[in-house]
């Protein structure tokens, strides 16, 4: 049977079986069956997180470069998946709520765990608390990020992005393996307050640019061209030292912002109370009939017994 007469019969079948076309079951094409789950940017989103979770297994037998490494690689993914998302079309719900989770994983367990490996297991119980509340921090800013990300700036962020304080301590490990540093009293002291004050910048509304609205297609400055050519050269050259000024300089560009007077306005409250369902149409959409007075007074008389 020819590819034609099967959509014709399938075509008559249907027409006896449902006259009436309007009551036919139909697939949208943007219905989660028919969208199902995109295979290249859920890939992307993956390995990410299961760098993540490469890092954490490193950071734990102590290896820390390789820890730190595999947070950068997460780093790229994050940024990539997005990309590849919207340059294919292939946005989905689906893709953003697995990213959220990736991002809790890759961004936020993965580096308070190289940090109390690395840096604050001296102090015991106090580097947990520290790294817990990294860890806590990181969850709130991607849960606010979900709530406002309809109505927020596209170029500014609020609040420092979880990537950014994850690479930040990423790249402070690296910088102290490459200057082969060996203090672990004055390394403790010094990751102590400054993994505080990541997850306070994370949770704060301290303004930081956002780059998801450039375009590479545009035409750029010679003056940009060549900075971004002398950053290549020394992320081939001195990766370690690099990947750690950027960071830096990344996290403090929002305090400078604040500084000069920029402010981001609250538009969407995050703990707004969650509006009650319309209670006087029923499911299929037909008006509700009001209770009658023998009924209420049935069930004032004759509470329902809960089991």
């Amino acid at each position: 049977m020819s590819r034609n007469s099967r959509r014709s019969r399938d075509a008559r079948l249907r027409m006896e079986i449902y006259p009436d076309r309007s009551a036919a079951p139909t697939l949208d094409a943007d219905s989660p069956l028919r969208r199902g789950v995109f295979l290249l940017p859920a890939t992307i989103t993956s390995i990410g997180l299961l760098s993540g979770f490469y890092s954490m297994v490193s950071a734990v037998t102590g290896h820390f470069e390789v820890a730190s490494v595999m947070i950068v690689i997460a780093f790229f993914c994050d940024g990539l998946d997005g990309r590849v998302a919207r340059a294919s079309r292939t946005s989905s719900q689906f893709g953003v709520e697995f990213d959220s989770l990736s991002d809790v994983i890759a961004f936020g367990v993965a580096p308070a765990m190289l940090t109390f490996s690395w840096a604050l297991r001296p102090i015991g119980s106090l580097g947990i608390a520290i790294g817990g509340l990294f860890v806590l921090c990181g969850a709130l800013r991607l849960a606010r990020f979900n709530v406002q990300t309809a109505t927020a700036d596209k170029s500014r962020f609020v609040g420092l992005p979880i990537p950014g304080a994850a690479i930040m301590i990423a790249s402070l490990c690296l910088a102290y393996s490459y200057f082969e540093f060996d203090s672990p009293r004055t390394l403790c002291t010094f990751m102590a307050p400054i993994t505080l004050a990541l997850g306070g910048l994370m949770i704060s509304r301290v303004p930081y640019p956002s780059f998801k609205t450039m375009k590479l297609e545009k035409r750029a400055q010679v003056e940009l061209v060549i900075v971004m050519m002398v950053l290549a050269a020394m992320l081939f050259a001195i990766p370690q030292l690099t990947a750690f000024m950027l960071s830096a300089a990344y996290v403090l560009s929002g305090p400078v912002l604040m500084l000069r007077g920029e402010r981001l306005s609250a538009k969407v409250s995050v703990l707004r109370p969650v509006t009650p369902a319309d209670k006087s149409h029923d499911a299929n959409g037909k008006p509700r009939e009001p209770d009658s007075p023998r009924m209420t007074r049935g069930l004032r008389e004759h509470p329902p017994s809960h089991r």
